[in-house]
């Protein structure tokens, strides 16, 4: 076991867990602290409120997945007992060496026979009753949403107000409960245009503020109406054949509310081998829409260059019980990458994985990836936004030769032909500002280094701009929105 803090953190299902298995260390809470002698297994006891210790262990048969288990009654995975166990051997207490209990040992049988089971274990068998019951509702909840794009096209953009916005966005509930999350978050980005920071959208937000959003809008509705048009195709496909697997050639089920379990991904053959990645960037934020806190990280798969995205939803209900993610500095190895279908910043999971500290050779790499010719860029850019259900606002790495303020205020980068892309702070609305930062930045960040950020279209202007997340060195990843 090679354990440090950093490690012990990351297997924190939030920040409190962290305070409380520190807590029980330093209070000396622990009265046993045994290893065996293969150093696979730290077990223990920890004095609590009840009458007997809470016996706990930490086991690492398997380095990339440990398990822990602990006979409190906390529904946290790993609880505060397991935490302050790792804990301690972090901070140099000692461990006797001790035979592994009878229990435990039995129980790391049944999970070594378990995993061996799995490998073996035959396809799950699809529910067809469930499976046509499910997609008949999904088929008159893409009714409903043909019903209300209609509507809104019918009255037209110049009569929508926040009043009418939010009346829109009531009957969006329904698409929620017809299995159709992405068509729901799809018609909440165009109501939402419409709903201004104070609540309003009304004649006095300015004449140029409301031909944008008139602009993004029309945007939005060409996406609600692809959306109805190719999911009822989709649906209808696979009423008549329920058997068939989803559509991996396109982000299509996943905009129909397809949760992919990584099994499937795996016998589709989306699964890639011995992948390294090093996070770029990380936010989070609560989605108050569909009530659950979100955690993005940005990636770049080493192997690949290609710019990938992990997700981590966690529920209201389920928050605390659920391991919150959080940045990652460090390279992470993975035998086994699942891959979502799709073609630009595709979400990727995992099961189990390694890490080392990330070298220059590593900071190399990234930079070797970035396109450093704009007008190269934009034209691929360009190329993938004509499809209306593409991510409009794509994560890229730009190679820059300088940056710098022109005379109207606008923060630029430029490339070696001359050619400028101004950076903007459009993008999602949940990432934290960074423009602000470019003035202060070291000398030795803003010429010749690589920038990754998210495009943003201006529809108005017809231009790509940039919203900056970090800058790769040759010696850091200098992250702007952590």
């Amino acid at each position: 076991m090679k354990l440090d803090a950093e490690f012990v953190n990351s297997q924190a299902p939030n920040a409190a867990a962290i305070n409380n298995g520190r807590s029980l260390v330093v209070k000396g809470k622990f009265v046993a602290l045994h290893r065996s002698e293969d150093d696979t297994l730290l077990f223990g006891e920890c004095s609590g409120s009840g009458r007997t210790n809470y016996q706990c262990s930490c086991d690492f048969a398997r380095p990339t997945q440990p398990t822990y288990r602990c006979s409190c009654p906390s529904r946290q995975f790993p609880c505060k007992h397991c935490l302050g166990l790792m804990y301690a051997h972090v901070d140099g207490k000692s461990f006797a060496v001790a035979d592994v209990p009878s229990d435990l040992a039995e129980k790391r049988e049944k999970l070594a026979q378990r995993k061996e089971a799995s490998k073996s274990a035959k396809p799950k068998k699809v529910n067809v009753t469930a499976l046509k019951k499910k997609i008949a509702a999904q088929l008159k909840g893409l009714d409903l949403l043909e019903a209300l794009t209609f509507d809104l096209v019918s009255k037209g953009m110049g009569a929508m107000n926040a009043k009418s916005a939010r009346l829109v966005q009531d009957q969006a509930k329904q698409l929620g409960d017809a299995y159709l999350p992405g068509a729901q978050t799809a018609l909440l980005a165009y109501t939402n245009l419409f709903i201004g920071d104070n609540g309003r959208f009304d004649g006095e937000l300015p004449p140029q503020k409301r031909e944008s959003v008139y602009t993004d809008a029309l945007d939005q509705l060409t996406r609600l109406s692809t959306l109805v048009k190719h999911g009822r195709q989709v649906l209808e496909a696979r009423l008549e054949d329920p058997s068939s697997p989803p559509q991996t050639d396109s982000p299509i089920a996943a905009w129909l509310g397809h949760a992919w379990q990584l099994q499937e991904l795996r016998d589709a053959g989306l699964v890639q081998r011995d992948v390294e990645l090093v996070q770029l960037a990380f936010h989070n934020y609560d989605d108050v829409a569909r009530k659950e806190f979100v955690e993005t990280g940005i990636w770049m798969n080493l192997n690949t260059g290609a710019i990938q995205l992990t997700q981590n939803y966690r529920p209201y209900r389920a928050a605390k019980h659920i391991r919150e993610q959080d940045s990652f500095f460090k390279v992470a190895k993975i035998t086994e990458l699942c891959v979502y279908p799709g073609k630009t910043n595709v979400r990727i999971r995992w099961d189990e994985f390694e890490q080392r500290e990330l070298t220059p050779d590593d900071l190399r790499v990234i930079r070797s990836h970035a396109v450093d010719r704009f007008e190269q860029l934009v034209k691929s850019i360009r190329a993938d936004l004509k499809n209306p259900l593409a991510d409009k606002r794509p994560i890229v790495a730009i190679g820059f030769n300088r940056m710098g303020t022109l005379q109207n205020g606008d923060l630029v980068i430029e490339d070696e032909a001359g050619d400028r892309i101004v950076m903007t702070e459009s993008g999602l609305k949940e990432e934290p500002p960074s423009c602000h930062l470019m003035p202060m930045l070291p000398t030795e960040l803003t010429s010749g280094q690589v920038m990754i950020g998210r495009v943003h279209q201006d529809l108005d202007n017809k231009t790509l701009k940039v919203k900056p997340l970090s800058i790769v060195t040759d010696r850091q990843v200098f992250r702007l929105t952590l």
